[in-house]
This record gives C-alpha cells, sequence and structure tokens, in this order.
C-alpha cells in the first residue's frame, strides 16, 4: 500500500503563458472588433487556462459595464421625457 503512495504520477501543469504571448495578446486588446472576436476564442477555445481566465474577466467586465451603459442611457431618457410633460 505504501508502495503506491510513493508511486504518485506528477502530471505536469499547462506551461506558462510567455512574456512575448501576452504582449500579443495585448496589442491584440488594442484592435477594435478584433479585441472581442479573440476574447471569446480564447474563453472558449482550447486556450492556456491563464489566457482562457483573462478573456472570461475581461467579457464579464465588458459585460458589466454595457450593463451599466444601457442603465444609465435609459435613466437619461426617461428623465427627459419626463422634463417634456412639464
Amino acid at each position: 500500500m505504501s508502495e503506491v503512495a510513493s508511486q504518485r504520477v506528477h502530471k505536469p501543469g499547462p506551461q506558462p503563458v510567455s512574456f512575448g504571448s501576452w504582449m500579443l495578446t495585448l496589442f491584440l486588446m488594442m484592435i477594435p472588433l478584433v479585441n472581442i472576436i479573440m476574447l471569446f476564442v480564447w474563453a472558449f477555445g482550447d486556450s492556456n487556462p491563464s489566457k482562457a481566465n483573462y478573456a472570461k474577466a475581461a467579457l464579464l467586465w465588458a459585460a458589466i459595464g454595457i450593463v451599466i451603459w444601457i442603465l444609465i442611457v435609459v435613466l437619461g431618457v426617461s428623465a427627459a421625457v419626463s422634463d417634456l410633460n412639464y
């Protein structure tokens, strides 16, 4: 039994994302439309887990920002419309 415990198989994890890969990632995030497409590719494709988590977090923050923006616009339009009634 102790012999089995001493023969644990070490499974190597994914390789860390290299500096050059992060430079390319950040460069692609500066290009409109390409950034959105690449975030979905990295988040839901077969990508490094570190880059996939980054992409999922970026998409979530973008969604939160869009929801807040929509709320502000709706509140602003409703305030403007209600001001027209008086």
